[in-house]
């Protein structure tokens, strides 16, 4: 088993670097998106992204509960890629992305941090760094930030490895022993 946290600005190459790491694995990759569209420019984002990668990986949506489906999904020999930890923060906090109302993101958060360190197979998560900014103005962007900063620092301490990608360079930051 192996978590490896791949961290980086907007545009950094996080996605890149992530998707790479996955083809060396030589096993088969699912790649679970966790994007909702929500107007054409995030659309072609999110195509971007589409045509990029290889078409024999497979793809599951999943913008709420990554717990679960990294649960059903990870299996040994089998590489999975989380696209992306910061999408699947917003889209819990943000009143207007309707969250579900069965769970909460304290859950569904603490649901990720417990079942990590148990998951067979290579699990690769990807997330923003957005703490090396000014602190934003408005109480939802505060949340956020402060969210992501808190949760990026709990899956960097269960992750074996931590990348951080700029420029579309990767930055070892934790490699195992």
């Amino acid at each position: 088993m192996t978590t490896h946290l791949i961290l980086g600005g907007a545009r950094s190459g996080k996605s890149t670097y992530a998707e790479k790491l996955a083809q060396k694995a030589d096993s088969g990759v699912t790649y679970i998106a966790t994007a909702q569209v929500y107007d054409n420019e995030f659309k072609a984002r999110i195509q971007h992204h589409q045509k990029r990668r290889p078409t024999h990986w497979a793809l599951t949506e999943e913008p709420h509960y990554v717990a679960k489906t990294l649960a059903t999904l990870a299996k040994p020999g089998h590489c999975i890629i989380v696209d992306c930890l910061t999408l699947w923060l917003a889209q819990w906090i943000c009143p207007d992305c309707n969250p579900p109302q069965d769970s909460s993101w304290q859950h569904e958060r603490a649901a990720l941090l417990e079942l990590l360190p148990s998951l067979p197979g290579t699990i690769i998560l990807v997330s923003n760094e957005v703490g090396m900014g000014i602190v934003p103005l408005g109480e939802i962007n505060r949340q956020f930030q402060d969210e992501q900063g808190r949760l990026n620092q709990a899956v960097a301490a269960v992750a074996e490895e931590v990348t951080f990608v700029a420029a579309g360079l990767p930055l070892i930051l934790k490699k195992p022993l």
